[in-house]
């Protein structure tokens, strides 16, 4: 019964990604762990892969849109692929299991992932709570991207280090880099976004498939992949009839209730 609850959890993910383009995925390590029984770490594993598969899925409307800049994506997505590469094949199995004693408390390596999660869920939030400005100068949808390379390239490193530490795809970080630094319209970031949302955490997945203290279970994983990217058609249907606005704002909020329910169990088990 827990199980199906997950999965109907994962086909929200899914509808959630496709109703406000965003958010979502950062949900899927929280599921995996409390209600599928995943370790956290094999579950930032799993998250790279279904963040990928649906990202992906998402990123084809907005190709057939011509709303992809695939020059923007390859500048930003390099670093990144080098970063989240790296961090999956050497930084989180380097990690010890045990890090360190503190009275009764012991900070390990799953509980220490999971606070860099909540964390992480709490940044998310406030910027899918927050209002943000109709018109910042850069809302023409047919403005030329402009490039601040070294700005784009830190930030590549910086979320690719972030999605392969956690496994969240780092849409709430790239898209703002895109429309600042890159001097993309909104709705082209978007898309943007997806790309490489898609391509750095599948890369950052094969990282985990080299790794031989994993063993992922593909049966579990390619069921869950397949109930969100469903939930990505639903939540693409209810966009017509739901305003994503205020839907954003509500869910934002609930990223942050789970975010600090994370901060606190994990504390204080």
């Amino acid at each position: 019964m827990q199980e199906i609850f997950g999965y109907f959890l994962a086909s929200l993910i899914g509808i959630s990604l496709g109703l406000i383009g965003g958010g979502g995925s950062i949900l899927t390590v929280p599921v995996l762990v409390y209600i599928m029984g995943v370790s956290p770490t094999l579950s930032t594993a799993y998250s790279l892969f279904i963040v990928g598969i649906t990202a992906l899925v998402g990123s084809l409307t907005y190709f057939q849109k011509k709303l992809i800049s695939l020059k923007t994506a390859i500048v930003f997505s390099i670093p990144s692929f080098i970063a989240v590469f790296l961090v999956r094949k050497y930084v989180v199995p380097a990690i010890p299991k045990e890090i360190v004693q503190l009275g009764n408390f012991t900070l390990t390596r799953d509980i220490l992932l999971m606070l860099i999660f909540a964390i992480l869920m709490i940044f998310a939030s406030v910027s899918m709570i927050k209002d943000k400005k109709k018109n910042n100068g850069n809302t023409d949808e047919n403005q030329e991207p402009v490039f601040n390379f070294p700005l784009i390239f830190v930030e590549g490193l910086v979320v690719g280090a972030i999605t392969g530490l956690v496994g969240a795809g780092g849409g709430f970080m790239i898209i703002p880099a895109l429309v600042v630094f890159a001097k993309l319209p909104m709705k082209m970031a978007v898309g943007t976004s997806l790309l490489i949302i898609a391509a750095k955490s599948l890369i950052g997945f094969v990282g985990d498939v080299m790794n031989p203290e994993l063993t992922i279970d593909w049966s579990l994983l390619l069921i869950f992949s397949l109930v969100a990217t469903i939930g990505i058609f639903v939540g693409s249907y209810l966009s017509n009839f739901i305003p994503g606005a205020k839907l954003k704002k509500a869910f934002g909020w609930f990223v942050a209730v789970m975010g600090v329910y994370i901060l606190l169990r994990e504390l204080l088990k």
